[in-house]
């Protein structure tokens, strides 16, 4: 069972920043424990690195009281982010009007059916919207948790907790 501080040992010297920064961006902040853990967890299951998902996992089961539903909606949230962000990334870049005309037909109901609450899911789908690169979803998800009333600091510690994740997972696997 990886822990986080074995992973964080993992990371070599070349990335000793990220190492310093996995610590700092995961302690404290703007987000409430289970907003911090779901992007966390999110962001790992998005960044694909097994050891780094584990460990996130096992972060968030001793800092939350009730970690599952805030795992399960992580683990919906990289899933639907998977999906939506290649379709939306392609209609943007290919830029064509006749794609946006276009419905998509791809099943989100999950979106709708959060186990924890609307807000904290869409912050954890915008995080992995940016590691994902679409700047679509970023921008739709980023509007949807500031009009549920996050601000834009809770916004900002969300996706630097995402890069961090997502640094860490290059660096584990370089």
């Amino acid at each position: 069972m990886a822990s986080l501080e074995v992973v964080r040992s993992e990371l070599a010297d070349a990335h000793k920043d990220t190492r310093l920064n996995l610590q700092a961006v995961l302690e404290g902040g703007s987000l409430t424990p289970e907003q911090r853990w779901g992007v966390a967890v999110g962001s790992a299951f998005a960044a694909r690195n097994e050891r780094l998902k584990e460990a996130m996992i096992n972060e968030a089961k001793k800092a939350l009281t009730n970690a599952e539903p805030v795992i399960e909606d992580a683990r919906a949230a990289a899933s639907l982010m998977g999906m939506n962000n290649v379709y939306y990334r392609f209609r943007h870049m290919v830029g064509k009007e006749s794609y946006s005309t276009k419905r998509p037909g791809l099943r989100m109901n999950r979106l709708a059916q959060v186990l924890t609450n609307k807000v904290d899911f869409e912050l954890v789908c915008l995080a992995i919207s940016a590691i994902n690169g679409c700047e679509m979803c970023v921008q739709s998800h980023e509007k949807v948790v500031i009009e549920g009333g996050l601000s834009e600091d809770q916004v900002h510690d969300a996706v630097r907790i995402a890069s961090v994740i997502h640094a860490a997972a290059v660096g584990l696997e370089s």
